[in-house]
């Protein structure tokens, strides 16, 4: 593997901090997700924060990540730690879980 592919396929699990849980986050990352076009799910941790998994293209799950990090998120976010692998069994949409 010589360097990334942004077109290669890609999984993006991804950890929010901060008022992300009851205002509406994980619906925001669903339809923000939806409109890039990748698949994947996102759930609410029992520490309070939102996990993000999110598969496509690499140049789309940064499209994302940057939307997460950037200033129109519902809540108020502290941080975002993201991880990068090759994709799994794939998903067939974005869910909430």
């Amino acid at each position: 593997m010589h360097g990334h592919d942004s077109t290669q396929p890609v999984r993006a699990t991804i950890w929010v901090r901060g008022k992300v849980q009851e205002v509406g986050f994980r619906w925001w990352t669903r339809a923000r997700a939806m409109e890039i076009g990748l698949t994947g799910y996102t759930s609410n941790l029992g520490d309070g924060r939102v996990q993000v998994v999110a598969e496509g293209p690499h140049a789309d799950c940064e499209r994302l990540l940057a939307l997460l990090r950037g200033p129109d998120t519902p809540g108020r976010v502290v941080g975002v730690t993201e991880i990068w692998s090759a994709t799994g069994d794939g998903y067939d949409s974005f869910a909430l879980r």
